[in-house]
């Protein structure tokens, strides 16, 4: 579930831009008045900077200073142009490539740090019209918008056992892409380009996949962040129903196949499924030490804020366009979440899973 005048690169460097080839010539006659200037071993004593026109005549009436020399003075001015030169393009390759990250990411605070165990965080914002458009229930359509997070809802145990119930049932199956999803209620599962039922296409196999205990559990956890989002936003929890789509999502690096496997899209919730009234997240791995990028992104006017993901924690939000956000692209590891979804319409509620 998942847009926004630089300084001159003298004063990026700090320093002022080498002088033009005018400059070096006129600065390096200046020199005669008093600078030494660089010279052979063989050159004789006496004024040694040199200038533009003939040196003057030695006891022998002999003049030094050829034209030879002559041209070979400013060649110092042009090695250290040419070294600023250089210098220039480091910094104006190194301003390039933050600005290609900061255009990927546009964070500029992080809500939640993925090292920090949080009991609770929560932002109201104000809502956006998008509910005007639909039809209102009153003790749920959101009045009070915002987000929220927490580490104290599921544990880290809990989160792991979760975890392997989306392994064991991915491994059926999978994206060509670097998205994977498994939807235990409709049996939707990823397979190469396509979706297949899981119920339907492995038959009595789906058996020796996941048991009653599993299905148990995921009861729970749903029931449980389902009370943390009508507690925080100040609602019944029974006003509020599951719906669709509510899966499991497993991301790596691997190219985008499909439409299906571009994840990281700045999406609103309510936009793309109109049922959504109040989304969730519960991460099923670490942050940096399971993958890195990856991260959850609410793109606000002017500051962004980002979620860390971590093993455990809920992300959970009002659907409307007050929350746009994105998940920033997976960069090595595997990422696993799973996102659950809710309605204050009950014609668009749907059921626990049950093992079939």
């Amino acid at each position: 579930m998942s847009l926004h005048p630089g300084s001159s690169l003298s004063v990026l460097l700090g320093r002022r831009l080498p002088p033009s080839a005018g400059e070096a010539r006129r600065a390096h006659r200046s020199a005669a008045a008093g600078a030494m200037a660089p010279q052979r071993r063989s050159a004789p004593r006496g004024p040694e900077s040199g200038s533009g026109t003939a040196a003057a005549p030695d006891r022998g009436g002999r003049r030094h200073g050829s034209a030879k020399k002559s041209r070979g003075q400013p060649e110092p001015w042009w090695r250290w142009l040419k070294a600023a030169c250089l210098l220039c393009s480091a910094a104006l390759g190194g301003l390039l490539s933050w600005s290609c990250l900061s255009a990927e990411d546009g964070v500029t605070e992080v809500l939640a740090p993925h090292s920090e165990n949080l009991q609770g965080k929560f932002i109201e914002i104000p809502c956006s019209e998008d509910y005007d458009s639909h039809k209102r229930f009153e003790g749920c359509t959101p009045r009070k918008c915002g987000r929220g997070v927490t580490d104290a809802v599921i544990t880290r145990e809990e989160a792991e056992r979760i975890r392997r119930i989306a392994e064991r049932g991915l491994s059926l199956g999978g994206s060509d892409g670097g998205a994977s999803i498994l939807d235990l209620h409709s049996g939707a599962l990823s397979l190469g380009k396509h979706f297949v039922n899981l119920y339907r296409y492995f038959g009595d196999k789906v058996q020796d996949i996941f048991t009653e205990e599993d299905f148990a559990l995921y009861r729970d956890v749903r029931r449980r962040i389902q009370q943390r989002i009508a507690q925080d936003f100040g609602i019944s929890s029974s006003s509020m129903y599951l719906t669709k789509p509510t899966f499991f999502s497993r991301i790596n690096n691997t190219e985008a196949k499909t439409t299906h496997d571009e994840y990281w899209h700045p999406h609103v919730d309510k936009v793309t499924y109109g049922s959504f009234d109040y989304t969730s997240l519960l991460y099923l791995s670490d942050y940096t030490e399971d993958f890195g990028g990856g991260r959850f992104v609410f793109m606000d006017a002017g500051s962004n804020k980002t979620v860390e993901p971590r093993a455990g924690r809920v992300s959970f939000f009002t659907s409307g366009s007050e929350n746009l956000h994105r998940v920033e692209k997976v960069h090595w590891g595997t990422r696993y979440a799973i996102t659950i979804s809710f309605t204050c319409n009950p014609d668009h509620g749907i059921g626990d899973p049950v093992l079939m």
